[in-house]
């Protein structure tokens, strides 16, 4: 590692990454606060990414739609989610994160009115479209907005905090969608839901912040500030990182949209028992993620390196989930058994998105972080376009409604997970990716 990396900060500054950070800049009080706002930001976010799954049922039955064209719209949200999120993650870098989630919260409410009255497929699939791209930059960004306000050896938390913040989304997803579906129709639910980011924007726009932790090259570090792309794009950490998260982001995406149709027509539940088995899924999540965040954090206090624990914690985590979601269909459980096996299965893999972009933060120049963050994030979520559709067809193919079609689903997940997981825990190494970006 360069002389530089190695010398100790001046007094009153601290280390963050390859720069130094004054101490007197983090303000725990604030930076915990806009944690909490991007937390309910998130939790909107997840509850428009959601809504559909949790009406699929009466949505194919109304619409008139087969099980590979309701996964076909299901995956356009992810057409232009991750492109958006690549190229916002590039403005990022020069415009204050607070106006562009500013910007994102008033185009989702808008754009989510309309589905209310959508008539059709054609208007249905341009309206999940559009969504996409307003919501694809949203964690990146959020992110960056975080680590503004706090330092380096403390960004584990915060990014699992609005990462519970999703999983909150999902339990008010499962306990409320169908109780106002059961009762006002499918389409009251995305009225409610423009309504809820119009009001974020509002409290956004009034108490939203942008933060003040300034990152300060050492002495000798200079040309660290900025380094090439082509050189940040082909490193080992940062490729083998983004291949994780989309192995993490292929089971995020299939809760997200086939999870409700599973537990209704292949385990046999009704609608409001299915939505009150998603909410269990769902809530198993927070206490697990948070505790495993703070397990990795625990391990950076006591020495370890962030190599052991933060990619190889993180990515053991996304296997071990995938090998849960191989075990659904080889197992004879009974439908409670399999709705905890899933539960476990879905809760493990999303620690990588806590720890993932903490290393490339570690590795990354501040000037440069929004932009890689962001195609980070690109990458994960492309596994949105692809894996509803792929659930989709093995369903349509082995017949629906019936459980062996959706648990092939779940098996290819397994599979790809397992196969995200060993890239991650042998391809990430910050430091000797430290060495090779400062030297």
């Amino acid at each position: 590692m360069s002389e530089s990396l190695t010398t100790s900060p001046p007094q009153g500054a601290m280390r963050d990454g390859s720069a130094t950070v004054r101490a007197d800049a983090y303000q725990p009080r604030k930076a915990w606060a806009m944690a909490t706002w991007l937390t309910v930001f998130s939790s909107i976010n997840f509850l428009d990414k959601v809504v559909l799954g949790m009406v699929a049922v009466p949505v194919m039955r109304e619409l008139h739609l087969t099980p590979t064209q309701f996964g076909l719209i299901a995956g356009s949200f992810f057409w232009l989610f991750s492109l958006s999120a690549a190229i916002v993650g590039f403005v990022g870098n020069r415009v204050a994160a607070r106006w562009l989630l500013l910007a994102m919260a008033i185009l989702w409410s808008l754009v989510q009115f309309p589905v209310a009255f959508a008539s059709g497929a054609a208007a249905l699939l341009a309206s999940r479209v559009i969504l996409g791209a307003g919501e694809g930059p949203g964690f990146p960004v959020s992110v960056h907005a975080l680590y503004k306000w706090f330092p380096h050896e403390k960004r584990n938390l915060p990014v699992a905090l609005i990462n519970q913040g999703a999983v909150i989304g999902l339990l008010l997803a499962g306990l409320a969608v169908p109780f106002i579906t059961q009762h006002w129709g499918w389409r009251a639910n995305f009225l409610l839901l423009s309504a809820a980011s119009g009001l974020w924007a509002l409290g956004w726009l009034c108490f939203g912040r942008e933060g003040t932790l300034q990152a300060e090259p050492a002495p000798g570090e200079q040309a660290k500030r900025r380094v090439p792309y082509r050189r940040l794009l082909t490193d080992a950490t940062v490729l083998s990182g983004f291949l994780a998260g989309f192995a993490a982001y292929w089971g995020l995406a299939l809760v997200l949209t086939w999870m409700p149709s599973y537990l209704e027509q292949g385990l046999g539940y009704d609608d409001v028992a299915a939505g009150r088995m998603f909410a269990v899924i769902v809530a198993v999540g927070v206490p697990v993620s948070l505790a495993l965040s703070w397990c990795s954090q625990q391990l950076l206090r006591r020495g370890a390196s962030s190599r052991v624990a933060r990619a190889v914690f993180g990515s053991a985590c996304v296997g071990v989930g995938g090998l849960l979601f191989l075990a659904l269909p080889l197992l004879s459980l009974s439908p409670g058994g399999k709705v905890a096996l899933l539960a476990l299965a879905a809760t493990l893999p999303p620690v990588a998105f806590a720890v993932g972009p903490a290393i490339l933060a570690e590795i990354v120049p501040d000037a440069q972080r929004s932009a890689i963050i962001a195609l980070s994030t690109a990458v994960a979520t492309s596994a949105g376009a692809i894996a509803p559709v792929v659930m989709g067809r093995l369903v349509q193919v082995q017949g629906h409604p019936g459980a062996q079609g959706f648990e092939l689903g779940f098996t290819v997940c397994g599979a790809v997970m397992l196969v995200g997981a060993a890239i991650g825990m042998f391809g990430q190494n910050p430091a000797r990716s430290l060495r090779r970006l400062g030297g």
